[in-house]
C-alpha cells in the first residue's frame, strides 16, 4: 500500500551543498555553491529553507540550524562518473554511469562531423568553438543573420548548440537541423548527450536575446529507470520543465514546458492544486544552472535561492497531507569557481510532508538513487534489476 498519493521531485539544477568526497578528480576541491553564493550576497534570506531544514546541510550566510518536524534532511554523494545534468537525472532515476560523456569543450568538434552537418543542412557553419550562448551571439549573430548561417558551439557540457536567428532561419528548420545533427552524432566517436536547438531574435549584437523555444535532443537513458516502472504500473509520471527534455521522453507520461524558475514553480502549484494523480511530478527548474551558474553570476544565483525559497512556501500550502515533497539537485554549479563548467558537489535532499512529526536529519547516502529507490518503494513496485540505490525507509 502506498503511503503517499503523489510525489513531487523538484530539482534545484545546479545548487550543490559543498565539494564532494572525490571533488579533486574534477578540480572542484573547495568548490561550494550555496556557502559562495550567499557570501558574495551578503547572506540569504531563505526563511522556508531554513523551516524545512537546510540548516543541518550548510553553514551558508543565512541559513539557521531550526528544528524541522515535517522534514528529513540529508546529502547525497554522487556515485557516477560525471557532473553534468544527464548524469544526475539518470542516477536519481536508478541509472549508474561508469564512463562520463564526450565533450569537445578545448577542441571543437571535428572537421569530418561538421563537414556532414554542412552537407546535410545545407547551410553555412560558424562557430565550433566552447562559449557562453549569449556572447557567442554578440560575436557571431550579426554574421549569421546576414549569410542565413548556423551558429555551432559547445560548452563545458557534452553538448551541441545550434542557434539560429529565427527571423532568417525558420523555427521549423532549425529543430530540422537538430534532428540531423542528433543523428550524426549518435556515432560513438561523436556521441553527445545533448544537441540543443538555440533560436534567437533581435536586430543587431547589442539587442540579441534567446527566445524560449529551446528544444534539447537527448540520449535515451542507458537502462531502465524508476520512471518506467512507474509507468509500466500504471501511475502517472507528470514532467516539468527540462526533464521530458533530460529523458528524452522516456518515462514520461505528460510534459509541461516551462519559460523560468518562478512559471515552473507555479504550474507545480497549480498541479498540487488541481490535478488527482497518483505516481511522481518531476520538475527541473533550470535557471540556477543556465542562467547564473555558468554565467558566473553569485547575485543572480543568490536572487534566484531567495525567489524559490518564496515559491516553495506557496507550493506547501497548497500540499495534500498524502503528499510528499523530495528537494534536491543534480550537480553543483559554484558561481564564483575558476572556468564555467559544473561543479562536483554533494547535493541536499529534502523530504517533507505534512504527515511527518519527528523530522531529523539523516544519515548521507552514497548515491542520488535513493531518490528513484524510495519512490518506488512508496507505490509497492519493484524496480528494475539494473538500477543501483538504496531506500530510505524513515520517510516510508
Amino acid at each position: 500500500m502506498k503511503k503517499f498519493k503523489r510525489v513531487f521531485l523538484i530539482v534545484m539544477d545546479s545548487v550543490g551543498v559543498g565539494y564532494a568526497e572525490d571533488a579533486e578528480k574534477f578540480g572542484d576541491k573547495g568548490s561550494d555553491t550555496f556557502v559562495h553564493t550567499a557570501e558574495k550576497c551578503g547572506g540569504l534570506k531563505i526563511p522556508n529553507l531554513n523551516y524545512l531544514g537546510i540548516g543541518d546541510l550548510t553553514t551558508a550566510l543565512g541559513t539557521q540550524k531550526l528544528p524541522h518536524p515535517h522534514s528529513y534532511v540529508l546529502k547525497l554523494h554522487e556515485a557516477s562518473k560525471g557532473k553534468d545534468t544527464l548524469t544526475g537525472h539518470c542516477e536519481m532515476m536508478g541509472i549508474m554511469t561508469e564512463k562520463p560523456l564526450i565533450t569537445f569543450t578545448d577542441t571543437g568538434f571535428p572537421k569530418e562531423l561538421m563537414d556532414q552537418l554542412a552537407e546535410k543542412t545545407g547551410r553555412k557553419l560558424l562557430g565550433n568553438y566552447s562559449a557562453s550562448g549569449t556572447e557567442i551571439l554578440k560575436e557571431l549573430g550579426e554574421q549569421a543573420m546576414k549569410e542565413k548561417a548556423l551558429i555551432v558551439y559547445t560548452s563545458a557540457d557534452s553538448v551541441l548548440q545550434i542557434a539560429a536567428h529565427v527571423g532568417v532561419i525558420p523555427l521549423e528548420d532549425l529543430y530540422k537541423y537538430c534532428e540531423i545533427a542528433r543523428e550524426l552524432t549518435l556515432k560513438p566517436e561523436w556521441k553527445v548527450g545533448r544537441v540543443i536547438a538555440r533560436p534567437f531574435l533581435g536586430d543587431n549584437k547589442d539587442n540579441f536575446y534567446r527566445t524560449t523555444d529551446r528544444h534539447d535532443y537527448a540520449l535515451n537513458p542507458s537502462g531502465r529507470t524508476a520512471m518506467n516502472d512507474l509507468q509500466d504500473n500504471k501511475l502517472d509520471v507528470i514532467a516539468v520543465g527540462k526533464i521530458h527534455d533530460i529523458f528524452n521522453g522516456v518515462g514520461c507520461t505528460k510534459s509541461i514546458h516551462t519559460v523560468s524558475n518562478h512559471n515552473g514553480m507555479e504550474i507545480t502549484t497549480d498541479i498540487a492544486k488541481n490535478e488527482d494523480f497518483t505516481g511522481l511530478c518531476f520538475v527541473n527548474l533550470v535557471e540556477f544552472d543556465s542562467s547564473y551558474g555558468h554565467r558566473r553570476n553569485p547575485t543572480g544565483y543568490g536572487a534566484c535561492i531567495e525567489e524559490f525559497d518564496r515559491d516553495i512556501k506557496v507550493f506547501i500550502d497548497n500540499m495534500k497531507n498524502d503528499d510528499l515533497l523530495m528537494i534536491t539537485a543534480d550537480h553543483g554549479n559554484d558561481p564564483t569557481w575558476t572556468g564555467t563548467d559544473h561543479t562536483r558537489e554533494n547535493v541536499p535532499l529534502i523530504c517533507y510532508s505534512k504527515l511527518f512529526k519527528d523530522g531529523i536529519r539523516l544519515k548521507d547516502q552514497n548515491s542520488f538513487a535513493c531518490i528513484g529507490k524510495t519512490i518506488l518503494k512508496n507505490f509497492g513496485i519493484k524496480p528494475s534489476p539494473n538500477q543501483i540505490g538504496d531506500v530510505i525507509n524513515e520517510i516510508l
